[in-house]
């Protein structure tokens, strides 16, 4: 039995990956760059991201720090307008709280959270939130899920990472701790072999905890 569950955040507790894709996507399409989905994804399950692809098109440094502004202005607007709810995550970690302890670690900066969690239930079954701010090496460096199990108290052994990319993957392996892949649509194409786990909805965790 697990004590302890990490959850990443985005595209598992809510649906945000695609928006966070495509606010890149418009960010780059504003300057006349194309953003392959399917190298995105790539560049993303090893830590890097969008801004690959705007170098490798001829993007300078200056043009790309302003077009970053500007998707994380286009990410909070989608953020603010588009459904993002993961259908039963709610009542899954209310049913989760009753036998785990449970933490979120997620590479969100803190202004993209606190939005998205202004009027969602989500965080009240939390014990605390690690967000980007919160350590100096992202996914998939180990460090994010490190200290997590510090935060805890936590060992290795007791903790379940809840993840649903290969970069978040990664992270927790290197950390030594199980890993479950949660189904997110933007991902599944990812590597997922490492993982100890593999479930469609977070209804399916709780055989896995008490198991």
């Amino acid at each position: 039995m697990k004590k302890y569950v990490l959850f990443d955040h985005d595209g598992v507790l809510v649906d945000t990956e695609l928006w966070y894709f495509k606010a890149g996507e418009r960010a780059l399409a504003d300057i006349g760059i194309t953003v392959d989905r399917e190298q995105y994804l790539r560049d993303m399950s090893r830590g890097a991201g969008t801004w690959v692809q705007a170098r490798a098109a001829g993007a300078d440094e200056r043009s790309i720090s302003r077009q970053r502004a500007a998707r994380d202005a286009y990410y909070q607007e989608y953020l603010r307008t588009r459904p993002i709810e993961i259908e039963g995550v709610v009542e899954a970690l209310a049913e989760l709280s009753h036998h785990v302890r449970m933490a979120i670690v997620t590479t969100a900066k803190r202004a993209d959270f606190e939005l998205i969690h202004e009027k969602r239930r989500i965080t009240q079954f939390m014990d605390f939130v690690l967000v980007r701010e919160d350590y100096e090496l992202a996914k998939p460096h180990p460090e994010p899920y490190l200290t997590g199990l510090k935060r805890f108290g936590a060992t290795r052994e007791e903790t379940l990472v809840v993840e649903d990319s290969a970069r978040g993957l990664t992270s927790a392996v290197a950390a030594g701790i199980d890993c479950v892949i949660v189904h997110n649509e933007f991902t599944k194409t990812q590597d997922f072999s490492q993982a100890s786990h593999r479930i469609n909805a977070l209804s399916e965790l709780k055989d896995i905890v008490l198991g």
